[in-house]
């Protein structure tokens, strides 16, 4: 007699494979393991474009010392270090993140014009006004406090250093549609134009420009430091 078998039911079949994004997904907050390995080679691939257009509205100069915040995989801190001769440092909270990006960079490292460190926006490993130019490309989502963390990033500038931040998402009053409860399991900060603007206008910063691109939610600001 032949074993009963054990079929799923659609119910139990889409359960798994909601688990499963989740389980993934979960990974853009902190990418760890294999999952986290696969997520970030995946946002390399899929920010290339936010990043090329969110780049295209900063100056950089050739001796600017960079410091990408949350810098994943490490494609804009590869970026930077062919447009400026100074140092450029990634930070990153995820061990599999800065594993990753240390591989992305392992050229210019061994040239000792790229670092990457592990630390948290909350607490930068740098001496104040060192920094000429900080970036945060898809990462402000999940910084732990806004408010205070750009006091932080505002510490580590220069006097007239920039601070840029770009992201593929804003608050247009319709970001729940688009995201579901993407937002609520990544516990996700997402602002809209205005609010971005007014919260590094608030925190200190002058001449704050927003930019957005046509019909996609592409949002990117640049402050300096008075």
């Amino acid at each position: 007699m032949c074993p009963k078998e054990n079929k799923l039911s659609q119910e139990e079949i889409n359960e798994i494979k909601k688990s499963e994004t989740d389980e993934l997904l979960i990974n853009c907050r902190k990418p760890k393991g294999e999952l986290g390995e696969q997520m970030i080679k995946r946002m390399n691939k899929s920010h290339e474009s936010l990043a090329q257009w969110g780049i295209s509205h900063l100056n950089i100069c050739e001796d600017d010392i960079i410091l990408d915040i949350g810098c994943g995989g490490g494609v804009n801190v590869n970026r930077f270090s062919s447009m400026t001769n100074a140092k450029v440092y990634g930070l990153d909270y995820s061990k599999k993140s800065v594993e990753e990006s240390i591989k992305y960079n392992a050229e210019a490292i061994e040239k000792g014009q790229v670092e990457i460190l592990e630390g948290t926006v909350s607490n930068i490993p740098f001496e104040d006004e060192s920094i000429d130019i900080v970036t945060g490309f898809e990462t402000i989502y999940f910084w732990p406090d806004f408010k205070e963390d750009l006091k932080e990033i505002k510490r580590v500038l220069k006097n007239d250093g920039a601070i840029f931040i770009c992201n593929e998402e804003l608050n247009d009053g319709h970001i729940e549609e688009r995201l579901g409860d993407r937002m609520k399991l990544l516990e996700m900060f997402v602002p809209s134009e205005d609010e971005l603007g007014q919260m590094l206008a608030d925190a200190g910063f002058k001449d704050v420009t927003t930019f957005t691109k046509g019909e996609t939610h592409w949002l990117c600001a640049i402050g300096r430091k008075e």
